[in-house]
């Protein structure tokens, strides 16, 4: 049963849509926390404890365990085998596993935290972080059960259910802080309550969407299976290769802790970046895996290719001229959005020009969200994994040894050496991956003729746009510095100056159509 191509776009559509709420929200709930904290002691120590299940749940359950699960689950339910059996015996022995994990991390705190921010020794950074992750790393139980059921309802075309849960998360956040502030309670350990809090409101409305549609699973004691086993051989890699990309952040995160400051400055950049990617990436690589896998089973190639080729030029399209803008525009959204309360000029400055860095590697990470599914829709998790490793040979190297070239050149800015590693670290994967793709996956990862038309004039378009943002931005700068609306006001005309230029350009360059996008909506 191959998916009709307009399903597909609009699939991207609903997970983008709401993946687009949920990063508005979770952007207004940064900047709700850069107002209360700033960059002090509270914020760096909150961001690395929260870092730590969330990092844990892109390991275990949204990277290896639903990678190799929601293939799987799909041929079964494509072939009419025992889906439903195997998806309640793959949900028990998670769950039996993930209780196991909570109480050992619970218990090893302090190691994790020195993992992850050596830095923090001997400072109040330490003993905050320990104390924040210690009531708040059982979300990981919560939210990985999340993505498990989440990734059943995908498989269905069940998209807006499962996106719908990061909207909620946010949204409880910025409502737990200004409580917190209206009552004044500690504003740090009100986040780290809220952590824990929102994972059970999230697994309970995914289990109520999932028991709606039929397939919320009976618990059942855990058991290995055959169909579990090979589960566990096929995430094996996987789960190697989620492990490099966790190194990866590790490293980062590392650089980052001996410069104060740093950790919230490359959270804060994170955020903002991570915002497209959300939009983009991972809209296309959810509804991309499910459809490439029935597909697969179906013999249906030539669907698998135009599926592909539809998703890199949706993917590169929107990401390339959001790359451009967040590198040629970093300080005026900076300065905009965050600067404000306990966030100040200096902050700006560092997380503005750390947030450029990141900008320069987002193509590459959409492009990940597209290659990937290639491989894992084939059972194919190993070549992943050696291509990781390799990128986080490069990440290591250029984060380690860049820092003290850049302290040594610029002292107080070796912190962007993370930064740098992660987009070189990026771009050396998405090569990897597209060599990979070309060499093993047939006519399914080959470029067609309107990708390739096309992609040249979507590159020509964006940097058009980069140019009057950078020629304007200069022109507003006054603004951009003032208070109040005449920022906001000055920011928001920069942003629909760009999406204008970039529309017009685009258009007349034939980089896209507008009747491509209104015949999906209509249809």
């Amino acid at each position: 049963m191959a998916r009709n191509p307009i399903r597909l776009a609009r699939g991207f559509l609903t997970v983008g849509a709401w993946t687009l709420l949920s990063r508005i929200a979770g952007f207004a709930r940064d900047v709700m926390m850069a107002a209360y904290l700033g960059a002090g002691p509270a914020a760096e120590a909150f961001l690395v404890a929260f870092s730590l299940p969330n990092m844990f749940r892109r390991f275990f359950a949204e990277g290896a365990f639903n990678m190799a699960f929601v293939p799987l689950f799909a041929k079964k339910v494509e072939g009419d085998e025992d889906a439903r059996g195997f998806a309640e015996d793959a949900f028990a022995a998670l769950s039996a596993f993930l209780v196991v994990f909570t109480v050992l991390g619970t218990l090893l705190m302090p190691w994790l935290v020195l993992a992850m921010a050596a830095g923090f020794r001997g400072d109040e950074r330490f003993d905050l972080a320990v104390l924040y992750g210690r009531i708040g790393f059982v979300y990981i139980l919560f939210i990985s059960l999340v993505a498990l059921l989440s990734g059943i309802l995908n498989t269905f075309g069940r998209f807006t259910e499962a996106t719908i849960v990061p909207v909620l998360m946010n949204l409880m956040f910025i409502a737990a802080m200004w409580i917190a502030d209206l009552a004044g309670w500690d504003m740090g350990l009100t986040l780290a309550w809220t952590v824990p809090v929102t994972g059970v409101a999230q697994l309970a409305f995914t289990w109520w969407m999932a028991a709606r549609a039929g397939w919320a699973p009976r618990l059942r004691m855990p058991r290995l299976t055959p169909e579990l086993r090979h589960l566990a051989v096929v995430a094996a890699p996987a789960l190697l290769a989620g492990g490099v990309v966790q190194v990866n952040l590790l490293v980062g995160r590392q650089v980052a802790s001996f410069f104060e400051g740093a950790v919230a400055w490359l959270s804060y950049a994170d955020r903002l970046y991570q915002l497209p990617l959300g939009v983009v990436g991972i809209a296309i690589g959810t509804v991309l895996l499910p459809d490439l896998s029935r597909r697969l089973r179906a013999g249906d190639a030539e669907g698998g290719r135009h599926a592909f080729n539809r998703a890199t030029e949706i993917g590169l399209a929107l990401t390339i001229p959001a790359a451009v803008a967040l590198v040629v525009i970093a300080q005026p959204l900076i300065l905009a959005l965050f600067e404000r309360g306990a966030f100040g000029r200096a902050d700006t400055v560092a997380t503005a020009a750390t947030l450029a860095v990141y900008g320069a590697g987002l193509p590459a990470f959409v492009l990940h969200k597209v290659l990937q599914p290639l491989f894992y829709a084939r059972e194919d998790t190993a070549s992943p994994f050696r291509f990781a490793v390799w990128s986080m040979v490069v990440n290591a190297a250029v984060a380690v040894g860049c820092a003290p070239l850049i302290e040594g050149v610029a002292p107080g800015w070796g912190f962007l050496a993370a930064a740098l590693g992660t987009t070189v670290a990026g771009w050396t994967m998405a090569w990897q991956l597209w060599r990979g793709a070309r060499g093993g996956m047939g006519e399914a990862a080959r470029a067609d003729d309107r990708l390739r038309a096309r992609l040249p004039r979507i590159l020509l378009a964006s940097l058009l746009m980069g140019a009057v943002l950078w020629v304007v931005a200069g022109m507003l700068e006054g603004a951009l510095t003032g208070g109040g609306p005449t920022r906001w006001g000055a920011l928001a005309a920069l942003v629909a100056l760009g999406l204008g230029v970039y529309g017009a350009a685009g258009w007349a360059l034939g980089a896209f159509r507008p009747a491509d996008l209104r015949a999906a909506l209509r249809r």
